[in-house]
């Protein structure tokens, strides 16, 4: 019984990958990556955000980038907004939770700059509002989601969905591309692969 568990899960997180990895999602993991490292190259940053494991993988994807992800190079300038306990919980205390991000955005981000939204369901509405907030200041958007997008999917200037309702199935697949963007974004700025 456990080990037919365990095996279905394995085989679902594969046949989603598979899925996922279409010529489409193809195109725009290669896109995502190239207006990254152009924005790092223009002296911008990438501001990463997501709710729950999402922002787990915010953070995940931001230290890959300041620290290193495979190759020995300098640090490169991401942020995940989730970490500031500070800033989030007095946010959502004198305003309300849906601004969490956005207020972020808007005080941090400047034109050229680059927002990794993630959001399983594609329905987090301080996701959505960052989105909006990024788009009117001259930021472009990339947006990871489930399910059928959601309204986040309506509101990004670049999206690549994961079709199913499942969301670790989903945040396996969204790992998996935030870790191949890293590893572009490694090559367009410094001709290196990881061997």
């Amino acid at each position: 019984m456990e080990d037919e568990l365990v095996l279905r899960s394995f085989k679902e997180s594969l046949r989603l990958k598979e899925q996922f990895f279409s010529k489409k999602n193809v195109s725009a993991i290669v896109e995502a990556a190239g207006w990254i490292a152009e924005s790092f190259k223009s002296g911008g940053k990438l501001m990463i955000i997501g709710n729950g494991g999402s922002a787990a993988d915010a953070q995940h994807v931001a230290a890959e980038f300041v620290n290193r992800f495979e190759i020995e190079r300098p640090p490169l300038p991401a942020v995940a907004l989730t970490t500031d306990s500070s800033v989030i919980t007095s946010v959502g205390n004198d305003y309300d939770f849906s601004l969490v991000f956005s207020k972020q955005v808007k005080a941090l981000g400047r034109a050229g700059d680059v927002l990794l939204a993630i959001s399983t369901s594609g329905e987090s509405k301080n996701v959505i509002k960052a989105v909006e907030t990024a788009k009117k200041t001259g930021i472009k958007t990339i947006a990871l989601t489930g399910k059928d997008g959601g309204e986040l999917a309506k509101k990004g200037d670049l999206v690549m969905n994961v079709a199913s309702k499942s969301t670790p199935r989903v945040q396996e697949v969204h790992i998996t591309v935030c870790h191949i963007i890293c590893e572009l974004v490694d090559h367009i700025l410094f001709k290196k692969v990881s061997e």
